[in-house]
């Protein structure tokens, strides 16, 4: 899937050999300012390494179009953008973006269901609470239907119950659909309880 070699970016993220499976759950934890979300910021062209090479899926990663890299590669911010509108225009946005036609509105309850998300469609999204939008927002890329997910803290806003909720429905739905995580979280516990691998940064360096 992802394998990165001699990869430096500015004096935040030095990396000499890293492998990310396709297909599996990875949590990159570290303390703040260890450079974790420069790492996931790196594989889908959002910033470019300054040396190094970052290889995806046998191609180089300079060699791919950048929007069509970011269809397959979605990101989602630890703070992610919400949108004038209700529920149902917050999701449907994602896909409007992405050049893909729309879908029903059973599809998006079933979507609602999968980030625990207790609200209507004609909801207002200014009424949300943080927790409420951050979940809103992971609806969306998981309607993008990527291969790769690449998710900064995606329940930092949430309590640990609704936390644990969230994540067991996030990692059951990409394991039943073959698709590869790649999470920032803080949470040690979620790493551990998880993901089928960790990767642990510090300073900027990968431990082993």
């Amino acid at each position: 899937m992802f394998s990165l070699k001699n990869v430096k970016y500015k004096h935040i993220l030095q990396i000499d050999d890293l492998v990310i499976e396709d297909c599996k759950v990875t949590c990159i934890v570290g303390e703040s300012g260890s450079g974790k979300t420069t790492l996931i910021r790196l594989l889908n062209k959002l910033i470019s390494c300054d040396s190094g090479e970052i290889i995806y899926n046998d191609h180089d990663l300079n060699t791919i179009d950048s929007v069509r890299l970011r269809r397959a590669v979605v990101m989602l911010p630890q703070t992610p953008a919400i949108f004038p509108g209700n529920v149902k225009d917050n999701l449907l946005i994602g896909l409007k973006f992405a050049e893909k036609p729309p879908v029903d509105n059973d599809k998006l309850r079933q979507i609602l269901k999968i980030v625990n998300l207790n609200k209507e469609l004609h909801d207002e999204s200014d009424n949300l609470s943080g927790g409420e939008k951050q979940r809103l927002a992971l609806g969306r890329v998981i309607l993008l239907d990527p291969d790769v997910f690449l998710l900064d803290e995606p329940s930092s806003s949430l309590d640990e119950e609704t936390e644990r909720i969230i994540i067991e429905k996030l990692i059951a739905y990409t394991k039943d659909t073959n698709k590869t995580l790649i999470m920032v979280t803080h949470s040690k516990k979620i790493a551990q309880t998880y993901s089928d691998n960790i990767i642990q940064i510090r300073q900027g360096r990968v431990l082993n």
